[in-house]
Parts: structure tokens; C-alpha cells; sequence
């Protein structure tokens, strides 16, 4: 056997549908070792990603549209000013609504600053171990994407669980509701349409969008592909574009994990650190969100 094929056979066994029949046996697979690898990997590079973000944003806690930074017209700013009474308060200005937000945004710990040291890595104000910590794991959040992404194209990962069918988009409607009524019904322990839609919204628009709108604050990539920063209309709106994805990402994580103790999370956990689940004993049980 070649090389080539013994590669071949090795992915393709890693990529064996997650419900595999396993006979015999009180438990049936779920996830498969590359599937749950990237899982958590993803997961804590998110997390210090996100931490290590709000520490750099912090250095300038306001963002704009277009090349440059029109200090006088901001679309999103933090920042504390000082009452009548002496007192400092916090604000987060939108536009042109302004909101108090003291103790959590603008001001807190009393001091100033943009989001709160207890969300920021590291907590205290160091913008250059800010940015040791984001690039780094931005490249493993990369590297780590980019593997997965060639694992679930070669083995049909992709097309085998997230791929929606004629099927799946006439009843994209009713998975809506049924998620809004927190109704979790199984469909052969496979995704439903909204969560394929989700999970490709995620893998192919927010993932790489949030890694090129990252690259374009590299003022090395900025020498070496100018283009990107018209792609985007300039340094400013793709700081702007990469600050939203990001907080979209977020939304979704907060979302997945809702979803996740709303039907079984034990059986969730265990499923994504050992990669099997306890066989359903009725087909009504609440479908995983994972």
C-alpha cells in the first residue's frame, strides 16, 4: 500500500460518521477525535483571544469607519467624565446616544479605562503583553482552523453533518420556532437546519472574516497586501468590522452554551471529551446542540 493510500485510509477512518452504529455496546459515538481536538482547542483560544482584545482595545477604547481614526466622530466610544457634583462616571457613547455606564464600561475600579480589569488579560493596563498573548493565539486559532477545515473537506465532514438539503431549508422555519419555544426534538441524532446554518455562518463568514480583518493591523501585511485595507474601506473600518465579529462570536458561544444546558448537559460534556453518549432509550429525547 502507498503512502498516499495509507494517508487516505487514516483520515477517512478519523472520519467515519459521528453515529456510527456500534453494536454491542450501551454507548454510541458522537464526535470524532479531530472534531472534539478542535473543539477545545478553539475554545481557550477564544477565550484568550477575547480577553487579550478588550486589553488592546483598551489602548484606545473607541472605533470609527474609514482609513483614519476623526477623534471628533467616533460610532463607538468608552470613556468617564466628571459630574456636577465631583463625581466621575462612566460612558459608553453609540452614535449619538450616550449611556451611563459606570463600574462596568468607561469607568471602573476607579479608574478609567474601557472594559474592566476582570475581563482583560492582563487585568492591569500592558498593552504589548496584550498583543504577545492575542497574536499568538490568534496564530494558533489559525493554523488550528485551517487543519480542521482540510480534515472535514477531505473525510466529508462538512457535507455529511452541515450541508443543508432541499429538506433542511423548507424546514429552516420551523426549527426557528421550535428553538424559540426551547423545543429540542430528535432527528436521528443529527443537527437540524438552524444549527447547520449557524454552524456554516460561523465556519465560512464570521472565522475568516475575523482572521483577515485581524491581519489588516499588521502594518506588515499592510506593506505587503495594501489591497486588503481597501477591501475593507480602510484600517479604521476593518478595526470596526473585526471588533463586531468578534462580539458576534461571542453571542454565538453564549447562545451554543445556552443551548447546550437546555437539553442534557452532562451527556453534552460527555460526549464532546470522550466522543460517545449513552444510546437514546426513546426518540424523543432532546437533540444535542453541540
Amino acid at each position: 500500500m502507498s503512502t498516499h493510500t495509507a494517508v487516505r485510509h487514516f483520515f477517512r477512518g478519523m472520519g467515519m460518521p459521528e453515529h456510527t452504529p456500534d453494536h454491542g455496546r450501551s454507548r454510541r459515538l458522537r464526535h470524532r477525535l479531530p472534531v472534539r481536538a478542535w473543539h477545545w482547542i478553539n475554545l481557550w483560544c477564544m477565550i484568550v483571544l477575547l480577553l487579550s482584545g478588550l486589553q488592546i482595545f483598551n489602548a484606545h477604547p473607541a472605533l470609527y469607519w474609514g482609513s483614519a481614526s476623526h477623534f471628533d466622530a467616533p460610532w463607538l466610544e468608552m470613556y468617564a467624565m466628571r459630574g456636577a457634583d465631583g463625581s466621575v462616571h462612566g460612558v459608553t457613547a453609540l452614535g449619538p446616544w450616550q449611556f451611563t455606564t459606570t463600574g462596568v464600561l468607561g469607568y471602573s475600579g476607579e479608574s478609567v479605562r474601557g472594559f474592566p480589569a476582570w475581563v482583560t488579560l492582563p487585568s492591569y493596563q500592558f498593552l504589548s503583553m496584550g498583543r504577545v498573548w492575542h497574536f499568538f493565539f490568534a496564530w494558533l486559532f489559525a493554523i488550528s482552523g485551517a487543519l480542521f477545515a482540510l480534515y472535514a473537506l477531505w473525510t466529508g465532514h462538512f457535507r455529511r453533518n452541515f450541508w443543508l438539503s432541499g429538506r433542511d431549508w423548507r424546514g429552516l422555519g420551523r426549527d426557528i420556532i421550535n428553538h424559540l419555544k426551547l423545543r429540542f426534538h430528535a432527528h436521528s441524532g443529527k443537527y437540524n437546519s438552524l444549527q447547520k446554518l449557524s454552524y456554516l455562518s460561523v465556519v465560512f463568514v464570521a472565522l475568516p472574516l475575523m482572521i483577515v480583518t485581524g491581519l489588516c493591523m499588521s502594518p506588515t501585511i499592510n506593506a505587503a497586501a495594501p489591497w486588503l485595507l481597501d477591501l475593507f474601506g480602510g484600517r479604521q473600518s476593518a478595526r470596526s468590522i473585526h471588533f463586531i465579529t468578534a462580539f458576534s462570536l461571542v453571542l454565538f458561544a453564549v447562545v451554543h452554551v445556552a443551548m447546550v444546558l437546555l437539553s442534557h448537559p452532562l451527556r453534552q460534556l460527555r460526549g464532546m471529551i470522550t466522543g460517545r453518549v449513552p444510546r437514546r432509550s426513546s426518540s424523543s429525547e432532546p437533540e444535542s446542540p453541540s
